[in-house]
C-alpha cells in the first residue's frame, strides 16, 4: 500500500516520529515489499534507511520506506524510521525554493528548525546558521550519501558545509531526525538529531536539465546536468552537472561567486546489489557582509558596510585607518563619528576563497536473505582564505593597515561499514566509523600599498607572499565510532528499540608559530585533548493503536566530542593561548558536551485535517561557550565552560486540506532553555542562571498557504522568529521578526510534439523572497557573544529580492 502526502500535510504532523509496519514501497507479484534506493535497482528498506534493513525476503514485519516520486511537485513523500524522529524532504520541495538555495534553508519550514543567512540564497557560509530544537550545527550530525560532513562550522577542520558539498538541484531527498540521538550516524557531534541528504541517482534514460534564473542585484544562477541513460543491460548509468551562481551584494559593494561540478558513477550488481561513487569540486569566492552591533545599526544604518567596490573605496580605508593612529591626513567618512567605534564599522574588505574536492564511494552488497553488508570510502581536501583588512596593524612600507588572512589546508579521509541482520522479528545492524583529518592553519599578514602607489591586494584572487605569519597551527585528529542496534516487533502495530554507540576521539595541535606583538600572547595553544565515551544509549517505542492514532517516545544519551579549532577561531582548547591551555589542562580541562533527550508525541492522520503534537526535554551538562570582546579582526576570546542548560520544548502543527488543490499549514514551536548556573569569568560574576540560551528564540510560527490548479500553483510563506538574546545574561536582546515570501509556477507540460521529441518540459518560477520588504537581524553570534552589553556580532537579512527562473529538461 502506498500513502502520499502534501508537503503541507508533512510540515503540519511534524513527522514526529514513527515505526508504523506500512510499506512505502511497490509490491512483487509475490507481495514482497520492495523498494527503489539510491541504487535505483530494487533493495531493500536498508538502502534508504540504514537503521530499518530488510534483506531479500522481508520479515513479517516489514519496515517503511521512503522515496522521492515522480510525481512529487505537490509534496513529498511521507518518511518515518523505526527509532527517532524523522522527516523526508524530496527534490519538488526543494526546487519550490530560490534556485540554488541551500538544502538546509528549505528545511526551516519544519517546526522547530531555524535558518539564518545574509543572503537569500542562504549560500554565504560565513553567516549560515542551522539550528534544530535548540541544538546548533555543531551539535547535529549531518551526512552526504553516508558521507560525514562534520560540525559545518566556517573554519571547519572535520567537515565541509553542505552548499559545498552538493549543488541543491542534485540532492535527491534530506532525512532529518529531530532531538533525539541516531546512533548509526557519522558524527562525532551528533547531541540533538542529525541531517542525512542524498544525492539523486543517475537518470535510466540519456537527457539533460538545464536552470536559468535571474533576479535582483544582478543575480544569475545556471544549471546544467547531463544523464548518460543506461549504458547496458545491468544499468551502468552517471551523470554530471555543472552550476554556476553569481550575485552582487545588496549592500556596500562586491559580489559573491560559486560554481561547482558535481558527478556521479552507479554500478548495478546483480538485483539488488550495488556499487556507485560520487565526486564534487566547489569554488567559492564571496566578498562578505560586514558584521554589525547595534551601535553601528542604530548609528550607522542597516546598509552599512565594508569599502570594496564603492567609490574612492580604498581612500576611504586609507584616511579611516589613518585616523585611527592619529596621523596626518586621517579622516573618517561622513556619519562615522556618530558610533563608539567608527574603524571597526568599515573595513576595506573582508572575504571568502574555499576550494573543495569531496569524493566517495559506496558498497551495497546483499550477502544472503537476511544478511547486508553496506561501507562508504570518502575522502576530502580544502583550501580556504578568511580575510580582513586590518587598520590595528600597519604594514611595512608606512600603510596604515594590513591584509590578514586566514588560510587553512586540510585533507581528510576514512571509511564505515555496517552489517545488517533480520532474523524472526529482529532487525539487527552493527557498525564502526573511522576518520582521520590534518590541518595546517596559519593567519598571515599582506602588505598594502600606499595611497596611491599601486593595487590594493586582492584577497580573492592572487596572494604576494606575505611579510608575516600572525600565527600557525597544525591539528590532527583520529576519531573512532562503533554502535549496535535492534528493532523488534512484538506484533504488527508496536515497535520497540535498544540500540548504542561508543566514541573515542584524539586531537593534537602543535608546531605553532606566534607574533607576540600581534596576538598579544607568548604562545598559541599546543598539546593534546580526548573523548572518550563507551556506552550512549538509545531506546524509543512506537505504537499505532488506532487507525489514524499513534503515539511514541525516545530516549537518548548523547555526546559531542571536545571541538577541534584553531587560535580564537571557536569554543576549543585549542583556539586558547598556550598559559590558558595549560591552565585549563592543569585544571582537568574542557569536559566534552553531553545531553540526555527524552522526546513523546502524538499524531492525528486523516485526508481533511492533520494535527500533531510533539514535546522534549534535554539536560545538557558542561555547555561550552566562545567568549568575545575587542575587534573582530583581532578578538579577545575565551572559551568557558557555562554549566548545565535545562530545555523543555514543543511543537504543535495542524494542516487542513478542506477542497482539492488548497492546503492551510500552521505550526507553533516553543522552546525554554536556561542555563543552570551564573558563571565568574575574570573575577566578574555574570547573573546567567534562568536566562534562555542565546541566539535561539523561544517562540517561532510559520504558516503555508497553498492552491494548485491544473498546471499552475502558487505558495505564501510566513515565519515568526521571536526575540532572542544576544548577551549571555540577557541584557541585550534582538528584537522578533515576521518574514513573508511568495513562490508561484506554471508548468507548460509535455512539449516533445512541438520540439521534435528535444525538449521534454519547461517550467516557469518567480519567487519574491521578504514580501513586505522587512528589516531584521538574522544571523547572531557568528564572532561569538558577549558576556553582557553589545558587541559587533550579528548580520542584518536581505530586503526584498524577485527572481524569475525557467527549467527545462531534454
Amino acid at each position: 500500500m502506498k500513502k502520499y502526502y502534501t508537503l503541507s500535510t508533512i510540515l503540519g504532523v511534524a513527522l514526529l516520529s514513527s515505526t508504523s509496519n506500512e510499506v512505502y514501497a511497490a509490491t512483487t507479484s509475490k507481495g514482497t515489499a520492495t523498494g527503489y534506493g539510491n541504487s535505483g535497482v530494487p533493495t531493500n528498506s536498508k538502502k534508504l534507511h540504514s537503521r530499518s534493513t530488510n534483506v531479500g525476503k522481508q520479515s513479517s514485519k516489514p519496515k517503511r520506506n521512503a522515496i522521492a516520486q515522480g510525481n512529487e511537485s505537490v509534496g513529498v513523500v511521507a518518511a518515518r524510521r523505526t527509532h527517532g524522529t524523522e522527516v523526508s524532504v524530496g527534490q519538488a520541495t526543494i526546487a519550490r525554493s530560490i534556485p540554488g538555495s541551500n538544502p538546509l534553508k528549505v528545511l526551516a519550514q519544519l517546526p522547530g528548525v531555524m535558518f539564518q543567512s545574509d543572503d537569500p540564497q542562504g549560500l554565504d557560509t560565513w553567516s549560515n546558521q542551522f539550528y534544530m530544537h535548540g541544538f546548533y550545527q555543531n551539535q547535529i550530525g549531518m551526512t552526504l550519501d553516508g558521507i560525514p560532513l562534520g560540525d559545518q562550522e566556517f573554519h571547519s577542520m572535520n567537515g565541509l558545509n553542505s552548499v559545498a558539498a552538493i549543488t541543491s538541484e542534485n540532492v535527491g531527498r534530506m532525512d532529518a531526525t529531530m532531538s533525539a540521538g541516531a546512533e548509526d550516524t557519522a558524527s562525532t557531534s551528533n547531541l540533538g538529531g542529525a541531517v542525512m541528504l542524498h544525492s539523486s541517482d543517475p537518470s535510466h534514460k540519456a537527457g539533460g536539465k538545464i536552470v536559468q534564473s535571474f533576479g535582483s542585484n544582478a543575480s544569475f544562477h545556471t544549471y546544467f546536468r547531463g544523464d548518460s541513460g543506461d549504458l547496458n543491460s545491468q544499468g551502468t548509468r552517471f551523470y554530471a552537472s555543472y552550476v554556476r551562481n553569481d550575485m552582487d551584494k545588496w549592500k556596500g559593494g562586491g559580489n559573491q561567486f560559486s560554481q561547482q561540478v558535481n558527478a556521479k558513477f552507479l554500478q548495478p550488481i546483480g538485483k539488488k546489489s550495488s556499487i556507485s561513487a560520487y565526486f564534487d569540486w566547489s569554488d567559492m569566492d564571496l566578498y562578505n557582509y560586514q558584521d554589525m552591533s547595534f551601535d553601528m545599526l542604530h548609528n550607522g544604518g542597516y546598509r552599512m558596510d565594508n569599502f570594496i567596490g564603492t567609490r574612492n573605496a580604498y581612500e576611504k580605508a586609507y584616511r579611516s585607518a589613518l585616523s585611527l593612529n592619529g596621523l596626518p591626513g586621517g579622516s573618517l567618512p561622513a556619519g562615522y563619528e556618530k558610533m563608539s567605534d567608527p574603524w571597526d564599522a568599515s573595513y576595506y574588505d573582508g572575504g571568502t576563497v574555499s576550494r573543495d574536492y569531496l569524493g566517495g564511494a559506496n558498497f551495497h552488497f546483499v550477502l544472503t536473505d537476511r544478511l547486508s553488508w553496506d561501507s562508504v570510502v570518502y575522502g576530502q581536501g580544502h583550501y580556504g582564505r578568511g580575510s580582513w583588512a586590518n587598520p590595528y596593524m600597519s604594514s611595512p612600507n608606512g600603510a596604515p593597515f594590513i591584509e590578514q588572512i586566514t588560510i587553512p589546508h586540510t585533507q581528510r579521509g576514512g571509511f564505515t561499514s555496517a552489517l545488517h541482520y533480520n532474523i524472526a522479528n529482529n532487525q539487527i545492524s552493527a557498525g564502526i566509523w573511522y576518520e582521520n583529518f590534518h590541518s595546517d592553519i596559519g593567519r598571515y599578514a599582506y602588505e598594502q600599498p600606499l595611497l596611491g602607489g599601486g593595487t590594493p591586494v586582492n584577497s580573492l584572487g592572487s596572494l604576494p607572499a606575505p611579510f608575516a605569519t600572525l600565527w600557525r597551527q597544525q591539528i590532527n585528529s583520529n576519531s573512532f565510532t562503533g554502535f549496535f542496534e535492534d528493532t523488534y516487533h512484538p506484533i504488527k502495530n508496536l515497535a520497540l528499540h535498544f540500540g548504542f554507540r561508543s566514541l573515542l576521539q584524539t586531537a593534537r595541535s602543535g608546531d605553532t608559530e606566534n607574533l607576540a606583538s600581534y596576538t598579544g600572547v607568548s604562545g598559541v595553544a599546543a598539546g593534546s585533548v580526548t573523548t572518550a565515551k563507551a556506552f550512549l544509549p538509545h531506546i524509543s517505542a512506537d505504537w499505532h493503536f488506532l487507525k489514524h492514532h499513534e503515539l511514541f517516545f525516545d530516549i537518548s544519551e548523547n555526546v559531542k566530542s571536545i571541538p577541534v579549532a584553531a587560535f580564537k577561531l571557536g569554543a576549543s582548547p585549542f583556539s586558547l593561548s598556550q598559559s590558558s591551555y595549560d591552565i585549563l589542562k592543569n585544571q582537568g580541562g574542557l569536559k566534552a558536551e553531553t545531553d540526555w533527550n527524552y522526546a513523546f508525541g502524538y499524531r492525528f492522520t486523516h485526508s481533511l485535517a492533520n494535527f500533531s503534537i510533539y514535546g522534549y526535554h534535554t539536560e545538557f551538562h558542561n555547555r561550552i561557550q566562545q567568549i568575545t570582546s575587542g575587534t573582530i579582526v583581532n578578538p579577545i576570546s575565551t572559551v568557558a565552560n557555562v554549566g548545565n542548560v535545562t530545555m523543555n520544548g514543543f511543537d504543535a502543527g495542524l494542516t487542513l486540506t478542506p477542497v482539492k488543490g488548497l492546503s492551510i499549514y500552521n505550526s507553533f514551536s516553543y522552546n525554554h532553555a536556561t542555563y543552570e548556573q551564573n558563571l565568574t569569568e575574570a573575577g566578574t560574576t555574570y547573573h546567567l542562571k534562568g536566562q534562555q540560551v542565546v541566539n535561539y528564540p523561544r517562540l517561532m510560527y510559520k504558516n503555508t498557504l497553498s492552491y494548485t490548479w491544473r498546471n499552475f500553483d502558487v505558495h505564501f510563506d510566513t515565519v515568526f522568529i521571536g526575540q532572542r538574546n544576544f548577551s549571555y545574561t540577557g541584557d541585550m536582546k534582538v528584537p522578533h521578526y515576521w518574514l513573508e515570501s511568495l513562490g508561484a509556477r506554471y508548468r507548460f507540460g509535455d512539449l516533445s510534439h512541438n520540439t521534435r521529441g528535444i525538449l521534454k518540459d519547461m517550467t516557469f518560477d518567480f519567487n519574491v523572497y521578504n514580501l513586505t520588504n522587512v528589516k531584521y537581524i538574522s544571523t547572531m553570534g557568528e564572532n561569538g557573544n558577549p558576556m553582557s552589553g553589545d558587541y559587533q556580532s550579528f548580520l542584518v537579512g536581505a530586503p526584498r529580492q524577485y527572481f524569475g527562473t525557467l527549467r527545462a529538461s531534454f
